[in-house]
């Protein structure tokens, strides 16, 4: 009878860009997420960017799951809006990468997570649209960029009511929580296969879960920055999640 160890799943993290005025341009993407995923049981796979469809299906292929991470705004174009004046940089190599890769995992059924951009790169993935600017498209919401402005990701910066029924909410074992706040821009028209579980009291929509089969899951917050720190629940729902990863 073997005793040999089930291999670790391999968790997908696409990269963000990180351009010099002169320098070579690097991907990658914050420590803090490969550090939560290697502390819960996973091997965190960066996935860079690439034209080569081929090379982006041998990166998928590896993936037991897809991790969506922060970073820049997501181009407009992909839910037929005009650029806004208030439009932060965008990457549309990485928009097409990540937006083939979340539709594939959807379709497959294989665990997805999605943080911050990554919620709302899903949301733009499943034919849903985004408010491009916070400020000044909604002036009487809240400051959603206080932990950017305080210089502190972990910084809880509002509250955040959950669905009672909602898998994060029993994972959380709580129906209203702080969160850390570093965005700009959030979901507005909801795309087909998700529902809203979780709003901030501005009514920004700040948790969603999927309604197909398979695990979907998307925050608004940067819940990587959290659990060693401000709020140790978020690593259960890490660990639940590279769980269901491990199961795929």
């Amino acid at each position: 009878m073997s005793t040999q160890a089930k291999p670790r799943p391999v968790i997908g993290i696409p990269c963000s860009s990180y351009p010099d005025s002169w320098f070579t341009p690097a991907n990658g993407n914050a420590v803090s997420y490969l550090r939560v995923v290697e502390a819960v049981g996973g091997i965190p796979a960066l996935i860079h960017q690439t034209r080569d469809a081929e090379v982006l299906a041998a990166h998928y292929a590896r993936c037991d799951a897809l991790l969506l991470a922060g970073g820049e705004d997501v181009g407009p174009a992909h839910y037929g809006a005009a650029p806004h004046p208030r439009l932060g940089p965008t990457n549309p190599l990485q928009d097409e990468n990540e937006i083939a890769l979340v539709r594939r995992a959807l379709a497959d059924a294989k665990p997805v997570l999605a943080i911050c951009r990554g919620v709302q790169l899903l949301n733009v993935a499943l034919g849903g649209s985004l408010i491009q600017d916070l400020p000044s498209e909604r002036p009487d919401g809240l400051n959603h960029s206080r932990s950017t402005d305080q210089r502190d990701m972990s910084f809880l910066a509002h509250p955040v009511a959950l669905a009672e029924d909602s898998w994060l909410a029993e994972r959380l074992g709580a129906r209203e929580l702080l969160v850390n706040s570093l965005h700009h821009q959030a979901i507005e028209r909801l795309a087909a296969g998700l529902r809203v579980v979780g709003r901030a009291p501005d009514g920004v929509i700040e948790a969603v879960e999927g309604t197909g089969p398979g695990f979907v899951l998307g925050v608004q917050c940067h819940p990587e920055e959290l659990w060693e720190r401000a709020d140790p629940r978020w690593a259960g729902v890490f660990a639940a999640f590279v769980a269901l990863a491990a199961k795929a």
